[in-house]
Parts: C-alpha cells; sequence; structure tokens
C-alpha cells in the first residue's frame, strides 16, 4: 500500500499536469462517492435475500436541519446479526408521510423492498409511534409482517426518567433537581470543581448513573465550594444560590434520595448498558428486564436499612442533622400530628419515599415493556437455548410462524415445519454440539457452523426473522453523535451528500477500510473521462 501511494504521489504531484493533479475538494468528494458506493455495495450484499428490519430516528445537525438517520438490522449469511449505518437524509419535516417517503426511496436505490421488512424500530416519538398515523402504521400498511418494536432503551430512559421525576418533586427539592441536571456554576471561587461533575447526556443513558456517582463521590469538595461561594461569590444573585442550594444538599432528605436514586439506577445501569449493543436480540433483551426488575424487588424488600445506614453514616461526617426515627412524622405541611394516623419519622422513610420511589420504578417498566409485541416475544421465547433448551416448546415456536409470520411459511410449509420440530424436540436438548448455549444469536451460528440449518431449514428461517426484531435505536444514536464530530459549528455549510458519504466511511470503517484501490480507482474513472491516469 506504502509503494502504491507513494507511486500515486510521484505521478499526481510531480509529473502531472498542473491541471490534472486530483488534489481539489470537488475529486476528493468524488473519490469519497467512489468508496461509499463500495461501502453499501458491501452492505447489500451481506444482506442478500435476507429479510430485514429499519432502525429509524431523527435530530438536528449543527446548522439546525433536520436528520434522519437509517439503520438496517439483518442476519448474514453467515448467521451474524449485524446493524449498518446505510444512510442519513435531510428531511423537511419529520411527519411520517415524509419520512416513509424518504425512507422508501433509499432502500429503493438499492434493491431494497418493502415486502422483504421484517421489523421496524424508532424512539418513540409521537410522529413515528402513533398508533394510526405513524410511520410504523404506514409500512404495515404494505407489509403486514413489518413488526414494530419501540426502542427498549428509550422505554428504559422514559421509565427512570418519570420514576426520577415523580421521586425529586414529592420531596419538593427543586433545586436539588437542578444541581443534579446541569453541575455547574457560571463563576465564583472553585467553580472549575463543580464542572468537573458528570453531567448526564441525552442519548447516553448510563451517564445518569454516572452523575449521580460523581455527586456521591464529590459530595464533600461541592459543599467546600458552595461554602466558598456564599463568602465569596461576585454577585449578591451567586451568593443567594449558592446559599439556597447549600441549605438544600446539608439536610437530610437530600442525602437520602441521592443515595436510593444511586442504587436504583445502579441496578437498571447493565440493563442500561446492554440495550446499547449493537448485537443484542430481543430475547436476551427481555431477560435483561426481567432481571432488572427482580433486583428491585430484592432492593425493596431487603434494602432499607442498609441505605438508612449509610446516609446517617454519611449525614454524620458532614454534620447534617438526623431526625429522630422514632419520632412522630410532620409533613411538610406542618400538620400537627393526630393520635390516630401518627406514623413515626422512620416509617415515612421507608414506605412513603423508600418502598414508594421503588415500587414506582417497577411500575413504569412495567408499563414501557408490555404492548402488543409481548405475545410475540412471549412466543419466540420458545426457541431460547439456555439451561439445555428448558423453555423449548415446539406448539409456541409453531405458533409463531403460523400467527406472525404468515408471508414467510404458506400452508405446505406449515406442514413441513411440524416434522422439523419433531425432530428438533429430541435432537437439541442432548445434542452435544450444542450444550452451553445461552443465547438465540449462539444457537443461530451454531446451526451454521454445524449444518444443522440446513436440515432445520425452516426452524433457521423462523430463527433468523426472531433475530431481525429490533431491540433499540443505540446505532441511529452512535451515528448523531458521529454526525457532531464530522458536522461542528466551523463547517455547518455541509453539502448534504459530502455529510453523508463522509459519516458512513466514519461509522462502517470496517468496511471501507478492506476496500482495495484497484476497485476504487476503476469505479472513479468510470463516472467519467479523466485527464490524468492513476494506473
Amino acid at each position: 500500500m506504502g509503494k502504491l501511494n507513494e507511486s500515486i504521489g510521484n505521478t499526481i504531484l510531480e509529473k502531472a499536469p498542473k491541471n490534472a493533479k486530483y488534489t481539489s475538494p470537488d475529486i476528493q468528494k468524488d473519490v469519497l462517492n467512489v468508496i461509499v458506493n463500495q461501502v453499501r455495495t458491501k452492505i447489500r450484499q451481506e444482506i442478500g435475500d435476507a429479510k430485514f428490519c429499519i432502525l429509524v430516528d431523527e435530530a438536528r445537525d449543527a446548522s439546525n436541519k433536520e436528520q434522519m438517520a437509517i439503520v438496517l438490522r439483518f442476519v448474514d449469511i453467515d448467521g451474524v446479526l449485524r446493524e449498518r449505518f446505510f444512510a442519513i437524509v435531510n428531511v423537511a419535516d419529520t411527519t411520517a408521510t415524509t419520512l416513509k417517503k424518504e425512507i422508501f426511496d433509499v432502500l429503493g436505490r438499492y434493491d431494497l423492498h418493502i415486502h422483504n421488512m421484517r421489523g421496524q424500530g424508532y424512539d418513540g416519538a409521537s410522529n413515528m409511534r402513533g398508533s394510526w398515523n405513524g410511520l410504523q402504521a404506514l409500512f404495515l400498511k404494505e407489509c403486514s409482517c413489518a413488526y414494530y418494536v419501540h426502542c427498549f432503551a428509550h422505554r428504559l430512559q422514559l421509565a427512570l426518567i418519570a420514576a426520577a421525576e415523580k421521586e425529586l418533586h414529592s420531596a419538593q427539592r427543586n433545586e436539588i433537581a437542578h444541581m443534579v441536571a446541569t453541575g455547574e456554576r457560571d463563576t465564583g471561587r472553585g467553580c472549575n470543581q463543580i464542572e468537573n461533575l458528570l453531567r448526564p447526556g441525552k442519548t447516553r443513558w448510563s451517564s445518569n448513573f454516572d452523575s449521580l456517582c460523581s455527586m456521591v463521590d464529590m459530595y464533600g469538595s461541592v459543599i467546600t465550594v458552595l461554602e466558598n461561594m456564599v463568602d465569596e461569590g461576585s454577585s449578591n444573585s451567586i451568593r443567594g444560590e449558592a446559599s439556597g442550594l447549600l441549605i438544600a444538599m446539608k439536610s437530610f432528605d437530600f442525602i437520602f434520595i441521592l443515595h436510593l436514586m444511586k442504587r436504583i439506577m445502579g441496578l437498571t445501569n447493565l440493563l442500561c448498558r446492554a440495550l446499547q449493543e449493537r448485537s443484542l436480540d430481543i430475547l436476551n433483551a427481555m431477560e435483561h428486564v426481567s432481571t432488572t426488575k427482580t433486583l428491585l424487588h430484592v432492593l425493596r424488600e431487603q434494602g432499607f436499612d442498609n441505605l438508612l445506614s449509610c446516609v446517617e453514616e454519611v449525614s454524620k461526617k458532614y454534620e447534617i442533622e438526623i431526625p429522630q426515627m422514632e419520632a412522630c412524622y410532620k409533613s411538610s405541611r406542618s400538620r400537627s400530628c393526630q393520635q390516630k394516623d401518627s406514623i413515626t419519622v422512620k416509617h415515612h422513610y421507608q414506605f412513603d419515599v423508600f418502598v414508594a420511589a421503588i415500587h414506582f420504578q417497577i411500575e413504569e417498566l412495567n408499563s414501557r415493556f408490555k404492548d402488543e409485541a409481548v405475545e410475540l416475544l412471549k412466543l419466540s421465547g420458545a426457541l431460547e437455548p439456555k439451561d439445555n433448551f428448558k423453555l423449548l416448546n415446539v406448539d409456541h415456536i409453531y405458533q409463531l410462524a403460523e400467527k406472525f409470520y404468515h408471508l414467510d411459511f404458506d400452508a405446505q410449509d406449515l406442514h413441513h415445519l411440524r416434522t422439523q420440530l419433531a425432530h428438533y424436540e429430541f435432537d437439541m436438548p442432548v445434542n452435544e454440539r450444542f450444550q452451553n448455549l445461552s443465547t438465540i444469536s449462539e444457537l443461530y451460528r451454531r446451526l451454521v457452523e454445524t449444518n444443522k440449518s440446513k436440515t432445520y431449514n425452516l426452524i433457521d428461517r423462523l430463527i433468523r426473522l426472531v433475530l431481525t426484531l429490533p431491540v433499540s435505536t443505540a446505532t441511529t444514536e452512535r451515528a448523531f453523535s458521529a454526525m457532531k464530530l464530522v458536522k461542528t459549528t466551523l463547517r455547518n455549510m455541509m453539502e448534504e451528500e459530502f455529510l453523508t458519504d463522509s459519516m458512513i466511511v466514519y461509522i462502517e470503517r470496517e468496511l471501507s477500510e478492506n476496500i482495495d484501490n484497484d476497485t476504487i480507482i476503476k469505479e472513479f474513472y468510470s463516472k467519467k473521462n479523466r485527464r490524468a491516469q492513476l494506473q
């Protein structure tokens, strides 16, 4: 490669005519476009005749233009679950009709037909998720098996936000919410120290947990900074705000809620991170949701005494007044303590705050992860290979194909599927080559490796369809993160094609780095006549 580049450099920069050096921005964009065409061709070859799903999200770029990212999810011929960034499109608006047209045009240019779509994944915005006129409904009209699964990661974020906001509001600590959310102050002595507090990100949702950990770890430093700002702040407003925050933060309520939310989000953090993975299959995602809810139940039943002990220890360290736990609790409205309905302070913190917060979080998870796709997911669970195929249920597998994938299994296929399932039921649990598998992705790869995918070709087909179901729009979120690197405020006039090409080469560099120079040169010359030859 080095010698080839040196040869090209000598030819173009030293020997070529001055008007044919191929170093102009237009030429560079042409070369970039050639590489991108090769990347898309490789992606199209990976898909082949396989069914696929689309992952779509939208956001504004540095020039305030609406951009829509399109990612394709599919299982390739080697049994590997792929999510490939395919395009980013500037859209005039984000109505469902406009988005559908743009997606249709992008897929059509590469001979990807809507009737092969078997899943849709969006972030849950109203214009994408409407039951009647949303984007998913428009595609379902053209392909009834293009099932919509609301982004699991977005569901989790909604659940976490709802629970956190309820807890903060119920405690009447708007100042606390502001402090945790921003983690900064504009001026005054020691502000740089507060600036080092981690802020929760808008798309990297696990950063909420990181922010809470940062606040816990730096609590003493933050208190010191606020005390300095009260004494030496540059204005009355800053000194007043610092004083209010200091009073709020040096309270037992603040310490209790801070450590409670840290523990709750600590249990949901693994789920947050898992849902950001590219190749997580939908059944594995449901397992993460289930284990998270179980851990929250354990925390609710067994975790209060440990939390209270921790909060009291922190309060003593920073000389914060600890309420008498056996005293009669009085509400913030200063209602007198009546004997008939009196509760203790400990009862208030345990049941009105601790249990209520965790219960609300569990209910939010139950609500967010329960919809019309539940039956589809439950039936898909019969394909799970874990615990020596403990969940294997041939009736459920048959029902999955018959009810949800009627476009992929005709009457004759269903007859043969019954026969294959009869053999599969006795073969898999005792076959040594299929032991110690934990996910449906692993099962599919093992079927391919052992050529069992040919023996059980209809079961193989069904597994590919289930794997294609979307779990998260994390890949599209990563695309927007990349967009911020490519199109900055200093480069906010980038042409749309140049932006798209730059992002594809950057995000799918695994593919772009493996394109040989001869292929690039050949297509470069095929576009139009060139003055100088590179070969």
